[in-house]
């Protein structure tokens, strides 16, 4: 209907409720952003945005592990198991989804984004790479995490993780830029959000509650259902979620670090929030995620190192 002249709020409460998805409250209507997408790049077009896209991801991450520190080895690893997560933004049964798109710009403005510690450490080392330019690169990362916002608003919680740690490096700059994208956002929200609730009708059922606090089943099904993890039994598929999730947290790097408090983040939020039937949530996070397979084994000696008894003096 787009691709015939019209506008997509001139049309898309009435599409939802002839599918009965429900129009209450105003967030239940997707953001136009994808629909127009989708009608300006034509099916051919969306088939060479998903290779792209995949290739970028591969590309920054490949030159951002460069920049981490670690074995080479485990560097080779990580790229490997990247590949596994975010090769699902070839498949074209999904390209009508928006957490899809969203999840691997995600990827990519994480793999883009620069912060080298270099042989120092603590707030010392983030302060010594905020006077190098060469060691701090975040535009890129800033245009791709806009554009992955501008599709579905669940991208937020990266954007405001972004922020936060900009503010705690000092990069004044970089978090003013952050927080210009979070109050453009908020207020194209509030506009989307109007005219959606100008359209609805006293008749519109509300959408079951999003709130359906399913716990840690909430956070591993969502992610298991929503990446290449779905092919093992759940029962398989579950700690496999929670051991990269650990991989991340024992990567001692900026960008373990900073994946750690993401990955954990978004999935306190699936545990709190999302029905069963809202499980592609996990494709924001899925292509991602995968990375930290790599330093499951590094995570597992920290445990192990620090878990020792040791003599009293």
């Amino acid at each position: 209907r787009i691709a015939r002249g019209e506008n997509y709020y001139d049309f898309i409460l009435s599409e939802h409720r002839a599918a009965q998805y429900p129009v209450r409250p105003g967030l239940a209507v997707r953001l136009p952003t994808l629909a127009y997408l989708n009608v300006w790049l034509g099916s051919a077009g969306l088939i060479v945005a998903a290779v792209a896209l995949l290739a970028g991801v591969m590309l920054s991450w490949w030159r951002r592990l460069d920049s981490e520190p670690g074995d080479p080895r485990l560097k080779r690893m990580a790229l490997a198991f990247l590949f596994l997560g975010a090769s699902l933004g070839l498949n074209r049964y999904y390209f009508q989804l928006h957490e899809l798109w969203a999840g691997m710009l995600i990827a990519l403005s994480f793999g883009l984004h620069r912060v080298s510690a270099g042989t120092a450490s603590g707030i010392q080392a983030h302060l010594n790479s905020e006077s190098d330019p060469k060691s701090n690169k975040w535009i890129g990362a800033w245009l791709a995490a806009a554009l992955a916002l501008s599709i579905r608003e669940l991208v937020l919680p990266y954007v405001l993780l972004m922020a936060a740690y900009a503010l705690w490096r000092r990069a004044w700059k970089e978090a003013a830029a952050w927080a210009l994208l979070i109050a453009v956002f908020l207020g194209l929200l509030a506009w989307h959000l109007s005219i959606v609730s100008a359209q609805v009708l006293p008749s519109d059922p509300p959408s079951p509650s999003w709130f359906a606090l399913r716990g840690l089943w909430g956070w591993t099904s969502n992610v298991a259902l929503a990446s290449n993890l779905r092919f093992f039994p759940h029962w398989i598929a579950a700690p496999l979620v929670l051991l990269a999730v650990l991989g991340w947290a024992g990567w001692k790097s900026p960008a373990g670090s900073f994946g750690a408090l993401l990955f954990l983040g978004y999935g306190v939020m699936f545990m709190i929030a999302g029905r069963n039937d809202n499980f592609y949530w996990g494709a924001l996070i899925g292509p991602a995620l995968m990375i930290g397979f790599a330093y499951v084994p590094m995570a597992i000696k920290g445990l192990w190192v620090a878990s020792r008894f040791r003599s009293l003096p």
